[in-house]
């Protein structure tokens, strides 16, 4: 069901976590292509650290890679830069994605900060079921 998967990532503890529920469901769906995805956020004001040089996001990458091959999965790694949540689905329309598993900070679940929450727009944005993992 679930052949195409996208793992948008950064540094965050919740994306380390949300890498266990990405493993067991590419297993149980026997995923075809399961693609890593880092985004380095344009605005100076970015809300991951560490996150905003290319050496950083290789190393991530390449680290997180390493992780899911070490379960027998294939994994493909893509960087882009933009706003995270819109470049999140775009992204996912382009590898025609047919699931987003991402982890969730809980930023923007105040009234205040609803329109703040990457997940919050990809879940209203993507072009295919998305999984929040908390």
């Amino acid at each position: 069901m679930f052949k195409t998967i996208l793992f948008p990532i950064d540094s965050s503890r919740e994306s380390r976590e949300a890498a266990d529920v990405v493993v067991q469901v590419a297993q149980i769906h026997q995923c075809k292509s399961l693609t890593l995805l880092s985004v380095v956020e344009e605005s100076e004001s970015s809300h991951s650290p560490g996150m905003s040089s290319h050496e950083a996001i290789v190393e991530l990458l390449d680290t997180a890679k390493g992780l899911l091959e070490a379960h027998g999965l294939a994994v493909q790694t893509l960087e882009r830069s933009g706003k995270p949540g819109f470049v999140i689905c775009d992204v996912a329309d382009e590898l025609q994605a047919d699931l987003i598993i991402m982890g969730c900070r809980g930023v923007g679940l105040t009234e205040e900060g609803v329109s703040d929450s990457v997940a919050n727009r990809v879940i209203n944005l993507a072009p295919c079921p998305v999984l929040i993992v908390p």
